[in-house]
């Protein structure tokens, strides 16, 4: 994974280099593009993880998981166009505990798990709300076209600090649980810094993208890849692809019909948000249960 990551950096540095020479409406395009390519194809594979986990297979999986991915997709639509403010809230918290626990996780040795979901909660957060606060203009628009409620910059500062304070606790709390907490510490402060440096510098989407893809998605695909077949490597890099297609494809299909139906409406952004969170909010719950199986195994 340590491999993953300097990758990361390096190509997270590049992505600040494309912000210096491509203007931002195309920054916005290329960052849904890679947001609709590697983030949906990160979470396309629930069926197989979900089978490797319970060892037991099931009759037409592709159906019955087109069925549960259309159902998710209509009620998060429902619930972004009737009650968007709780919609958005339980996005974010969704999303920062699968941030925080995907980064994380591997790192963790047996301890009280309550304040390690707490730990990958904060962690998450934080890194939203650092997001957010060095684009909090863009943040305040999008928040107001999603749910029509006016949020504060104070509230994403106190936001910031607070998810600053809690992270500091709990990591004094787990330092005997972290592994090599001494040495990998120094190390999560300099990814905290690239990160910094990266939505400083970026529009709210590129630096979002960035994050999402370089820093999450590309380790939850080798997780997952390794989980599935036991190893990393181009054959079973190709089998996991394989698996993917046919739920990416009718993501892509599903958003694209999606938006040509309501592109005029102001409530764009949360049929975009809906799609995203559709796939976050079943995903996140596969791979928590992905997790907790390695470690049943390993014990």
């Amino acid at each position: 994974m340590d491999k993953i990551y300097n990758i990361s950096i390096v190509l997270s540095f590049l992505g600040l280099w494309i912000t210096s020479i491509v203007p931002g409406e195309y920054e916005i395009i290329l960052g849904f593009i890679l947001i609709f390519s590697f983030g949906i194809l990160h979470g396309s594979n629930d069926i197989l993880l979900i089978e490797n986990i319970s060892n037991k297979k099931t009759k037409h999986p592709f159906f019955k998981v087109l069925g549960v991915y259309l159902l998710t997709v209509f009620s998060a639509v429902v619930l972004f166009y009737y009650i968007p403010i709780i919609a958005f809230i339980l996005f974010i918290i969704f999303s920062a505990f699968h941030f925080g626990e995907q980064h994380w996780e591997s790192k963790m040795k047996k301890s009280n798990p309550f304040f390690v979901k707490l730990f990958y909660l904060f962690y998450g957060l934080f890194i939203l709300f650092l997001l957010f606060l060095f684009n909090a203009t863009e943040v305040i628009e999008v928040i107001y076209s999603i749910t029509n409620y006016t949020i504060f910059e104070e509230i994403i500062i106190y936001g910031l600090v607070s998810s600053s304070i809690a992270l500091v606790l709990l990591a004094l709390k787990l330092f005997n649980t972290i592994q090599n907490f001494n040495t990998i510490i120094f190390k999560e402060l300099f990814y905290l810094i690239v990160f910094a440096i990266v939505f400083k510098v970026s529009t709210l989407i590129w630096g979002f993208t960035i994050y999402f893809i370089l820093w999450h998605s590309i380790p939850s695909l080798f997780e997952q890849v390794h989980f599935i077949y036991g190893s990393f490597k181009k054959e079973t890099i190709i089998n996991y692809l394989k698996g993917a297609f046919p739920y990416w494809l009718v993501s892509l299909v599903g958003i694209v019909v999606v938006v040509s139906i309501f592109k005029e409406e102001k409530l764009l952004y949360a049929i975009l948000f809906s799609f995203i969170a559709a796939i976050t909010f079943p995903h996140a719950l596969v791979i928590n249960k992905m997790f907790k199986h390695k470690k049943t195994q390993s014990n």
